[in-house]
């Protein structure tokens, strides 16, 4: 019988590291070192500093190439470090174009940091043909676009919008950290660079901060590995072995997830304290149809406008007993959040509604507890308001 290649679930176990050969541990070890002897000036065994590279971080980036279906990948402290090692390829006066739906702390490391150095980020709201086509005038070096957006769960067309950039000659970057390598594989689709928060899905417990770039292109790669090192993002081993451990069980994880959002979804949309829902993968969302054609599930993040007072709202999203208050999202846990006031306060009040983040919104991290239990506590917390 001919061997057929590995599917997803099968490479997030067995891809990036072989049983120790001394001790058969399945396991890799914590490479817990700073430093590698050298056997003589200039000659390693492949590592010299562990602030430009690691054995944990060689296991990692095999691993997340493979399920990214790129060549290299390169790991970092977390995703805004991920960001910051692109932006610190650009030069002043570069331009990116972005769409609308980045998350807050992008907004912030784009305006507050690098705008200083002379690199500007230009939102349009949607990418229409026109829209770019307009933004395009401006030369940019990048497209760069979260998709399922945060946090209203836009899902943008990845392969037109790759296609168009390379017509002008943009390098086009896609934020997967809503749908990871599981559900959607945008290097596919045409982009150039895929990043991550590893914090989110990838690591999958909330325990540990980290981010990720995957690319096909040599010229990136060598340009991010250099990033790591000059500007000092780069994470721990232990932080990085974390990672690699919850990948294992990514694949079970998302099915979770995915399920018991879209039963959530349903009954959120069918309840009459709610005034809208926000999910791709319900038929009444603005982007089910490309979401439909272009991910291979629809992800466990769900945004929410109830028919409550803002007041009242807070009160509600206080009041769950599974449904924890917190930033973050992606664990195995189910979290919820107030995007106004948490993880887009550092957007200025006009762009964030001019962006459609409400003051009213709620967005949930669905986790993967018993589905029953979570419909149960969201049903009694809203017959209490």
């Amino acid at each position: 019988m001919k061997a057929t290649p590995m599917k997803f679930a099968t490479r997030a176990i067995h891809l990036g590291y072989e049983p120790d050969q001394t001790t058969g541990s399945i396991m890799p070890p914590i490479y817990m070192t700073s430093t590698y002897v050298q056997e003589a000036p200039g000659e390693s065994k492949g590592y010299g500093y562990t602030r430009a590279h690691n054995p944990n971080f060689t296991i990692l980036e095999k691993l997340l190439a493979s399920l990214e279906d790129a060549k290299y990948a390169t790991v970092f402290s977390s995703g805004l470090g991920a960001l910051t090692a692109l932006l610190s390829t650009l030069s002043k006066g570069d331009h990116v174009v972005g769409v609308n739906g980045l998350y807050g702390g992008t907004h912030r490391l784009f305006n507050s940091v690098f705008k200083r150095f002379g690199i500007e980020l230009h939102l349009i709201n949607a990418p229409t043909p026109e829209a770019l086509k307009k933004a395009f005038a401006i030369n940019p070096k990048w497209l760069f676009f979260e998709t399922p957006t945060n946090p209203l769960l836009e899902v943008f067309d990845i392969s037109t919008l790759a296609k168009f950039s390379k017509e002008h000659g943009v390098l086009t970057i896609v934020d997967n950290t809503f749908a990871t390598p599981y559900l959607q594989n945008p290097l596919k689709l045409g982009v150039d660079v895929v990043m991550h928060s590893t914090t989110k899905y990838i690591g999958g417990h909330s325990d540990v901060i980290g981010g990720a770039v995957m690319t096909n292109s040599l010229a990136i790669k060598k340009e991010l590995d250099f990033g790591r090192k000059a500007i000092g993002v780069n994470p721990s081993p232990f932080d990085v072995w974390l990672i690699t451990r919850g990948v294992k069980t990514l694949a079970v994880r998302m099915e979770q997830h995915q399920r018991n959002a879209l039963k959530i979804a349903h009954f959120l949309e069918s309840h009459p304290k709610v005034k809208k829902v926000y999910y791709p993968g319900l038929e009444s969302h603005r982007s089910y149809a490309i979401a439909k054609k272009q991910m291979h599930g629809f992800g466990g993040m769900i945004s929410v406008e109830f028919n409550l007072s803002l007041e009242n709202t807070k009160r509600l999203i206080s009041s769950f007993r599974l449904f924890s208050l917190a930033e973050s999202l992606g664990g195995v846990e189910s979290l919820v959040s107030h995007p106004a006031s948490m993880t887009h306060a550092s957007i200025p009040p006009d762009e964030r509604r001019r962006s459609g983040i409400v003051d009213g919104l709620v967005r949930f991290s669905i986790g993967i507890e018993d589905t029953d239990d979570l419909l149960q506590d969201l049903e009694v917390a809203l017959e209490k308001i």
